[in-house]
């Protein structure tokens, strides 16, 4: 039989493609990707191959003739190590991460150390004292050079091995090299050794893989939380009544759930019988309970918040809605895995041209005479002084800096890269609900009310937790209302608050929808009186909005919420707006605007918003969010004012105007000290205390920015 070599054909013949998805955690960089994709793309029986850069996976469309195992022996053939996942699993954590934490710490350690033993050979030790310090710093550096050393000395030997290289093969070479030449001088009783050099440039060079890692955990993690919105099982309806309790992966269509109040849904399904109130914020950003009933859909993860209802399942698995929100989510996460870095960039043309000034300055001098050994103290020269320490400083220095100063007010940048990115955003997002809004409902007017409605209204809502509760409860004591007495309080979940006040019946019902305005009932007797309640627009939005539009974001809002409630918003703060928009229509929206060549900032905090946020150029969350919300934005905001929004765009814009210039101080220092390390005008001391120099020289500059968030 021919080999099928697309969708299409697998269509015509009735066959399903098979999805298989793998942990590689060699994946270094673009060139891996390529290396990946192009390969496992050549079989004629694997339909397509991705890779996800942040979670390091590769998803595998194949036919249902291959086997997962061939898929994970073709990858390893390829020189990558694989893992494959289970099907369910759309992220999985792989260790890596705290593996680099423990090497980094320890070069960290080291290099302290060392530093200050060398500072006494800069100041002038000589002969002995000079002798026992070096070997002082090599009992330190060469337990730190086989234990930090290991993340690149295992992904160079596996790369060569298969015949590849990656940017950790010069890695090693170079630290290599200056580690062995350091011990020989320190045996010979050398006049220098450079073990703080080799350390040093570990510590920096793991200080990033740390920060990749980092990002990546936390791209599992969100969406790990929207997949803990299910619940673990139901309790199924067997044919005879009785009931049994049922794992999700045993859960089957067609089976019937019995839903508690106060459960979460374990699959998508259609009530059979009961009504209930349901939390469906997941899917609409809709902040008020959902009225369902006989014949409606619910889905997995949704809360059950009244009464029980029997619902027959329709989806299971990874064929829930929520499952679908987790796959866009990890699926837009891919369209930044090829996002590099403008210092990696450079770092990959600039590393190969170094080794090969390297080699060059030793053949030449060899050739011009100078022997051997000085020959290669010339070439470590060169692979010292001209060490991307300062390159590489020149983008995570400022991003720490310009991090801190946004952290001491109020605003936590999660991932580096977004502040470059954010400083590139043209238009804004807004979600409504929780974001443009505080999520807290308001009594809208309470001058209606008597005296004595405000007093009992307020006995009964400070005896509830719930949010509407709480809003009227804040409103009344701002007032100075004091509330009367009350007897046989009673809260019936989902139905409001009720109790006796001198022998007669008061109520504090359930909110209602009414004409787009949350509205509840208070009753005393038979004499009900209607409280309308409006979400709070957050302070300082409208000079939010206003900066926002100098620094050149225009802005609209885009909000799964009703129209009548979202158009009221819209209105105050003077933003174009869009109503009862799903998950996917805020990523139609985000890929329209990326169409058209605009950088989208997405700010939201729903469960539904977590696909846009993670789709967006870069998003932005309040601290108030869903948990799935705050994992996929990148930057979070802890205050109730809207102005941090504006504050973190500002920062960003003069965080890149600070790289920039370290950029052009590490370009600078490269080309005044290579060529004096290539005539060997320079020492490996002396091009180890300039590679150093340089470093501070762009960490001051970066200083600056302290005051940058203002």
């Amino acid at each position: 039989m021919n080999a099928i070599t697309d969708f299409d054909s697998l269509k015509e013949q009735g066959t399903k493609a098979d999805v298989s998805r793998f942990a590689v955690p060699a994946i270094r960089c673009a060139g891996c990707i390529s290396k990946i994709e192009n390969g496992l793309s050549a079989e004629t029986d694997i339909l397509s191959a991705r890779v996800n850069f942040s979670t390091k996976q590769v998803v595998v469309s194949h036919l249902p003739t291959l086997r997962a195992d061939a898929i994970k022996a073709k990858l390893e053939r390829l020189g990558f190590e694989a893992q494959i996942l289970a099907d369910n699993t759309l992220s999985e954590q792989t260790g890596e991460t705290d593996k680099l934490l423990r090497a980094l710490a320890v070069a960290g350690f080291g290099m302290m150390n060392i530093m200050l033993l060398s500072v006494s050979v800069w100041s002038g030790a000589m002969g002995a004292t000079r002798d026992l310090f070096h070997w002082l710093s090599a009992l330190i550096a060469i337990p730190v050079f086989f234990y930090s050393g290991r993340p690149f000395f295992s992904s160079a030997f596996t790369a060569l091995r298969h015949g590849r290289t990656n940017m950790d093969v010069p890695i090693t070479i170079g630290i290599t090299i200056a580690t062995g030449l350091s011990i020989y001088e320190t045996m010979t009783s050398g006049a220098h050794a450079y073990f703080e050099s080799v350390v040093m440039l570990l510590f920096f060079l793991l200080a990033g893989r740390v920060l990749d890692g980092m990002m990546r955990d936390r791209a599992r993690a969100g969406i790990a939380a929207l997949l803990k919105q299910t619940a673990p099982g139901a309790m199924v309806l067997n044919e005879d009544g009785t009931t049994r309790w049922l794992a999700v992966k045993e859960l089957r269509p067609d089976m019937r759930m019995v839903v508690a109040a106060g459960d979460n849904l374990a699959a998508d399904g259609v009530i059979e019988s009961g009504t209930s109130n349901f939390d469906f914020s997941l899917m609409t950003g809709e902040s008020e309970p959902q009225p369902k009933g006989a014949g409606d859909l619910v889905l997995a993860g949704t809360l059950n918040m009244s009464a029980p209802v029997t619902v027959r399942i329709t989806a299971t698995g990874e064929d829930t809605s929520l499952s679908d929100i987790a796959r866009l989510m990890d699926d837009a996460g891919q369209h930044r895995s090829f996002y590099v870095r403008i210092a990696d960039k450079a770092a990959r043309l600039y590393a190969p041209a170094v080794h090969s000034l390297a080699l060059f300055a030793f053949v030449f001098w060899m050739f011009m005479g100078a022997g051997w050994h000085q020959s290669l103290l010339i070439s470590v020269a060169v692979l010292i002084i001209t060490c991307p320490c300062a390159l590489g400083l020149a983008v995570p220095a400022a991003q720490v800096v310009a991090s801190g100063a946004l952290l001491r007010k109020g605003v936590m940048i999660k991932d580096g890269s977004a502040l470059e990115r954010l400083s590139e955003a043209d238009c804004a997002l807004f979600d409504k609900t929780g974001t443009l809004t505080l999520g807290r409902p308001v009594p809208v007017d309470l001058d209606h009310l008597t005296l004595a409605q405000k007093q009992v209204a307020l006995a009964l809502a400070q005896a509830s937790k719930h949010p509407v509760s709480k809003g009227i409860r804040a409103a009344l004591l701002a007032q100075d209302i004091a509330p009367v007495q009350l007897d046989g309080l009673e809260e019936v979940p989902g139905m409001g608050m009720s109790g006796r006040w001198d022998g007669v019946a008061v109520a504090l019902g359930k909110p209602v929808k009414s004409e787009g305005y949350l509205s509840c009932q208070l009753m005393i007797g038979k004499e009900p009186v209607d409280i309308q309640l409006e979400d709070e627009i957050r302070p300082d939005v409208p000079q939010a909005l206003e900066r926002l539009k100098a620094l050149g974001l225009s802005g609209t809002i885009i909000s799964g919420d009703n129209s009548a409630s979202v158009a009221r918003t819209a209105s105050a703060i003077g933003l174009t707006a869009q109503a009862g928009a799903s998950p996917q229509d805020k990523l139609d929206t985000i890929a329209r605007l990326h169409a058209k060549g605009h950088k989208v900032l997405m700010v939201g905090d729903g469960l539904n918003d977590g696909p846009a946020l993670a789709a967006a150029h870069v998003s932005i969350a309040p601290g108030s969010a869903s948990d799935v919300g705050q994992q996929a934005a990148d930057v979070v905001f802890t205050s109730d004012s809207f102005l941090p929004v504006a504050l973190a765009v500002q920062t960003a814009r003069r965080t890149m105007q600070i790289v920039r210039q370290n950029f052009g101080l590490a370009i600078c220092y490269n080309i005044i000290a290579v060529p004096l390390a290539l005539t060997g005008m320079v020492t490996p001391l002396i091009a180890a205390i300039a590679m150093s120099l340089s470093s501070l020289i762009v960490v001051g500059n970066a200083l600056r920015l302290n005051g940058a968030a203002k």
